[in-house]
């Protein structure tokens, strides 16, 4: 619950790279909300965004492609068209060849975090599927580093 609690009170600031969304009249519900596959698909937006402008990523040649292996979301509060969302991105953790994102959605204009959501890749080789041995490639690992945010010590309960 503390982490849920601890999302809920996100900012753009904790975010070092934002992207805008136009919210389009096909994205609500017969709610009148955001329909919730929308921000699956936001999030992939985001992420392929900032590979393929800081991370020397070209989806149609790279040798490596990053599938997503993991992915949930937290919501705060609801968004609509016609607002615009500032999704922030962050990347909480990187392995050999995994990375985990942290896609926070926000309404322009407004403080309060919408949604918090997470996405974790494993940087597979094209012709193969799997995980190459020496890990993601090292253009790709620079250009996520920039975007990695140090997580908290968890003190120890002992």
């Amino acid at each position: 619950m503390a982490a849920f609690i601890q999302l809920k009170t996100r900012s753009k600031a904790d975010y070092p790279f934002i992207l805008d969304y136009r919210t389009r009249w096909s994205d609500n519900d017969m709610y009148h909300h955001m329909n919730n596959s929308i921000y699956n698909f936001l999030y992939d937006s985001v992420i392929n965004t900032y590979l393929i402008k800081h991370c020397a990523f070209d989806p149609q040649t790279s040798p490596q492609y990053g599938m997503v292996v993991h992915s949930h979301n937290d919501y705060f509060g609801s968004i609509s068209f016609p607002a615009v969302a500032e999704l922030g991105l962050r990347v909480n953790q990187i392995g050999n060849s995994s990375v985990t994102y942290e896609i926070a959605l926000f309404e322009k204009g407004v403080e309060t975090v919408r949604s918090v959501g997470e996405f974790i890749q494993v940087f597979v080789d094209r012709d193969t599927a799997r995980p190459n041995a020496n890990g993601m490639r090292e253009d790709l690992r620079q250009g996520l580093q920039r975007l990695l945010v140090e997580q908290p010590k968890r003190q120890s309960k002992i």
